[in-house]
C-alpha cells in the first residue's frame, strides 16, 4: 500500500463531542465514525494515556488507536478491535486490527486512528484518497488480541523507585479480557494487598513487599462476571524500572 507520508504531519483539532452510536448488521458490531492523528513517521503516540510508551508506539506494527468512550477511565487500554470503513469504492472488507494505547474526542468519532491503521482500512491505490476525507463512518467490533511469541508481561514503570515505589504495566494482553484490578501478596501478612489504579492501564503502590513479588489480576470477558488470575513470582528480589518481566501466563 502506497500513500503520501505528508499526511503524517496531519495537526488534529480535539472537539469535544462524544459519538453517536448504531448497532450493525454484524453480529457484535457496531457503528461510528473515525479520524486519524499525525506523527512524524505514521506509527503511535509513545506519551499515550495509556502509559504503554515505546511500546503503544510500535506494537501491531503502529497500527494503533486513540477512544473516548471505549477508554473506560483506562480499562479499555490493550483492547484489539476491527475497524471497516464504508465508503463505497473505499474500503477492503477486513479494515484494519488496532490495540488501543490512548484516550482521544474527535468529531463525533469512537477512533482516532495512527495513519498506518486508518490507511490500511483502503483498498490498493485508495489510501491517500481516504485519508483526504479526514473523517469516515467506520463498522467495529472487539477482537482478540494476538502476539505470536509473548505471554501477558508485566513492565516495571519507568517512574518505579526500587524498592520504595512501584508502578507497573501488563503488556502483551492477549485475548479479549479486561483487567478490572490488580493485587500483590504480602507474605508476611499472608494477605492480597490492592494496587491503585494512577493511570491508563499503570498500577501503582507505595512501599511495595520485599522479595520476588506474586500478582493476580481480575479479569473479565463481554460482561461475564470477573475472575482472579495468579500470577507467581513475576518481579524478581530486585526488579527494575523499565524492565518487562514474564509473566509466563497467555491469557486467551
Amino acid at each position: 500500500m502506497v500513500f503520501n507520508y505528508s499526511h503524517c504531519i496531519f495537526l488534529l483539532v480535539t472537539l469535544i463531542i462524544y459519538p453517536a452510536i448504531c448497532y450493525g448488521q454484524e453480529a457484535n458490531s457496531l457503528y461510528s465514525r473515525a479520524t486519524f492523528y499525525g506523527s512524524p513517521d505514521c506509527y503511535g503516540n509513545p506519551r499515550g494515556a495509556c502509559g504503554f510508551g515505546e511500546y503503544g508506539r510500535t506494537i501491531y506494527d503502529g497500527k494503533v488507536s486513540g477512544v473516548s468512550r471505549l477508554y473506560k477511565n483506562g480499562t479499555g487500554c490493550g483492547a484489539c478491535y476491527q475497524v471497516r470503513c464504508k465508503v463505497a469504492g473505499h474500503c477492503t472488507d477486513e479494515g484494519t486490527k488496532v490495540v488501543v494505547t490512548d484516550y482521544g474526542e474527535g468529531d463525533h468519532t469512537d477512533f482516532i486512528l495512527s495513519v498506518r491503521a486508518y490507511s490500511e482500512m483502503a483498498t490498493p491505490g485508495m489510501a491517500n484518497h481516504l485519508l483526504s476525507y479526514g473523517v469516515v463512518d467506520v463498522e467495529y467490533r472487539r477482537v482478540p488480541c494476538r502476539y505470536n511469541g509473548y505471554n501477558l508481561m508485566i513492565k516495571v514503570h519507568e517512574h518505579s523507585r526500587f524498592c520504595n515505589y512501584l508502578a507497573i504495566v501488563p503488556i502483551y494482553q492477549s485475548g479479549a479480557f479486561d483487567i478490572e484490578a490488580v493485587e500483590v501478596w504480602q507474605a508476611d501478612c499472608k494477605e492480597w494487598k490492592g494496587m491503585r489504579k494512577a493511570y491508563g492501564a499503570v498500577w501503582d503502590m507505595p512501599n511495595p513487599p520485599k522479595g520476588s513479588l506474586t500478582f493476580r489480576v481480575q479479569v473479565s470477558v463481554n460482561g461475564e462476571a470477573a475472575k482472579w488470575v495468579q500470577l507467581a513470582d513475576v518481579l524478581p528480589d530486585e526488579w527494575k524500572a523499565g524492565i518487562a518481566y514474564d509473566t509466563y501466563l497467555l491469557l486467551d
